[in-house]
C-alpha cells in the first residue's frame, strides 16, 4: 500500500509536466493578442480558487500584514510581466526556443538570491550558469549561422523569453519569504489577483479587445487555465509537499521537450539543429545549477 501511495506524487508530477507543456501550443493556436490570452489564463485560473479562499481562509486574509501585501503585489506584477513577455515571445520565435529560454528562471533565481539575499553561490553553480549562457548563445545565433529562421524575429522572441524568465525569478524571489507566513491558497489568490489586474490594464493599453471572440478562442483561454494553470502549476505546488524540490525543479525541464514534441505534431514546427543542440546545453546548465543549489540548501538547513 505504501509503495502505491509513494507513486502518486510522481504520477501527479508527470501529469503536471504534460499539462504545462501544452501552454505554448495553446498560445500559438490563439489569434487573440498575447496580453489578452495571458489575462484570461490567469483570470480563469483564479476564479475557481476564490470561493475556497474566502470560505476556508477568511481569517487568514485579515491577518496579512501591509508589508506582506507589498511583497505579494510585487510578486503579482512580476508574474504579469512574465506571462505577457513569454506569450509575446511565441509570436516571434520557435516554441522550442521560447519554452527552453523561459525555463531558465532558476539561473536568475540563483543570481538574484546571491545579489539581493546574500546567498552563497559556488563554482559548480557558476559553471552551470555559464553552460546555460553558452547554450543560449548557440540558440540565439544558430538560426542565422544556419541560414534558416524559425519565427519572424528570433532574436526579439528569444529576448522576450529571457525577460519572461527574469520576471519569473522576480516572482519567486518576491514571494519566497511571504510563503513562509501565508498559506498557499491565500498567497496564490492575492498574487494572481494582482497579476490579473496588471494584465487587464496592459490589454487595454495595447488596445486589445476583451470580448467578441469566437467559441474556439474561449476554449483556448479555458484550456490555458485548466491545463498549465490548474493541472500544471497547482498540482506541482501539491507535489512539492511530497517530493524533494530538487526532483520537482529538474523534472520541470521536461516542459521544453514536451512542448517541442507537441509543436512538431500539431504545428509542424521542426526546430533547427542549432536550437536542439543549444537547448540541450541550456537544459544541462539549468540542471547543474538547480541540483547544486538544492544540495547547498539542504546542507545549510
Amino acid at each position: 500500500m505504501s509503495t502505491g501511495r509513494n507513486k502518486i506524487p510522481f504520477a501527479g508530477l508527470a501529469v503536471a509536466i504534460v499539462a504545462i507543456s501544452t501552454g505554448a501550443i495553446l498560445v500559438e493556436l490563439s489569434d487573440a493578442p498575447s496580453a489578452v490570452a495571458a489575462f484570461y489564463r490567469v483570470l480563469f485560473t483564479t476564479l475557481p480558487l476564490l470561493p475556497v479562499a474566502f470560505w476556508r481562509y477568511r481569517e487568514e486574509f485579515r491577518l496579512i500584514r501591509r508589508r506582506d501585501l507589498g511583497f505579494a503585489t510585487l510578486s503579482g506584477v512580476a508574474l504579469a510581466l512574465h506571462f505577457a513577455s513569454w506569450f509575446e515571445s511565441l509570436e516571434w520565435t520557435s516554441v522550442a526556443a521560447s519554452v527552453t529560454l523561459v525555463q531558465s528562471q532558476p539561473l536568475f533565481v540563483a543570481l538574484g538570491a546571491w545579489l539581493l539575499l546574500s546567498e552563497y553561490i559556488n563554482r559548480r553553480m557558476v559553471g552551470g550558469i555559464l553552460v546555460a549562457v553558452a547554450g543560449i548563445g548557440i540558440m540565439s545565433m544558430g538560426d542565422f549561422l544556419g541560414g534558416v529562421l524559425v519565427g519572424p524575429r528570433p532574436l526579439l522572441g528569444n529576448g522576450l523569453a529571457l525577460f519572461g524568465a527574469l520576471m519569473a525569478a522576480g516572482y519567486v524571489l518576491a514571494g519566497r519569504s511571504l510563503r513562509q507566513r501565508v498559506s498557499l491558497v491565500p498567497y496564490v489568490v492575492v498574487v494572481y489577483s494582482v497579476c490579473t489586474a496588471c494584465l487587464f490594464v496592459l490589454s487595454l493599453v495595447q488596445g486589445g479587445d476583451l470580448t467578441g471572440y469566437p467559441t474556439h478562442e474561449w476554449l483556448i483561454f479555458l484550456g490555458l487555465a485548466a491545463g498549465p494553470g490548474l493541472l500544471g502549476h497547482t498540482v506541482i505546488n501539491w507535489v512539492l509537499a511530497h517530493l524533494e524540490s530538487s526532483v520537482v525543479s529538474v523534472s520541470m525541464l521536461g516542459e521544453p521537450v514536451g512542448a517541442t514534441i507537441l509543436a512538431f505534431v500539431f504545428l509542424a514546427e521542426a526546430p533547427t539543429e542549432f536550437t536542439v543542440f543549444g537547448g540541450v546545453v541550456v537544459l544541462v546548465g539549468i540542471a547543474l545549477t538547480t541540483i547544486e543549489r538544492e544540495r547547498r540548501r539542504r546542507e545549510t538547513e
